[in-house]
């Protein structure tokens, strides 16, 4: 199982192709061979959970059977055609589950993957969909601490992905080690005291929390590699 994220931007004149791009690009998804999950998202501006959409920039994220499967994508897809035309810019990361738990539109997309021996840089993925009648004190803490992510020891970057504004939220973020991930998660207050809340407060209705082992990765994000120097691949 391989796992890819790419975001794109728009040029700013082809903003109403992104949004075009939403609908129609579900049909190749579900004809392509080894595909066997994907989302097709919006983002936000700060990296995070956001309620500023950048109208701009889009995502896909999907599950392949292998990474045949997906390079077959790459090389003869509607939808990389289409992103090539009208997109300025590029970034995909391929990745491999190392753990999961949680579910995403009932779904299970990484096959609860437990894998409990690897050390090196770690992506993770965190997602919900947000009861309405708890969007309020959920979003009265996200600035908090997504300030306190981005100075987190081993922070290396993360985007906010969404399929919906407001209530169905994702980050994926990348980290250079399993220990930094889990010090920002347990060990600072700031974002221990969030999570407490998620709980005591049952914020969410549904939520999926996985990490993976970056294998690959090209192309920039707002203008720059994000992982340049900073994460070797084997």
């Amino acid at each position: 199982m391989i796992v890819s994220l790419t975001i794109v931007r728009y040029r700013k004149t082809f903003v109403p192709f992104a949004l075009f791009a939403m609908a129609i690009h579900r049909f190749p998804l579900m004809l392509q061979k080894g595909c066997t999950f994907w989302k097709l998202m919006g983002c936000g501006r700060n990296g995070t959970f956001d309620l500023s959409p950048d109208w701009q920039q889009w995502g896909l994220l999907a599950v392949w059977q292998c990474r045949a499967d997906y390079e077959a994508f790459q090389q003869r897809s509607f939808i990389t055609s289409w992103w090539k035309k009208l997109t300025i810019e590029s970034w995909t990361m391929l990745a491999e589950p190392l753990q999961s738990h949680g579910k995403w539109d009932g779904q299970d997309p990484f096959n609860g993957a437990a894998k409990q021996d690897y050390e090196g840089p770690v992506a993770v993925l965190t997602r919900a969909t947000i009861r309405l009648n708890r969007l309020k004190n959920f979003w009265s803490h996200v600035d908090q601490a997504a300030a306190y992510m981005t100075k987190a020891q081993g922070y290396i970057t993360s985007v906010g992905i969404g399929e919906a504004p407001v209530y169905r939220q994702a980050t994926f973020s990348v980290w250079e080690s399993l220990d930094d991930v889990k010090a920002f998660a347990y060990k600072g207050r700031e974002h221990a005291d969030v999570v407490k809340k998620t709980r005591t407060e049952n914020w969410y209705s549904e939520e999926l929390f996985a990490r993976f082992k970056p294998v690959a990765a090209w192309g920039t994000l707002n203008g720059q590699d994000p992982l340049q120097g900073k994460v070797k691949f084997e």
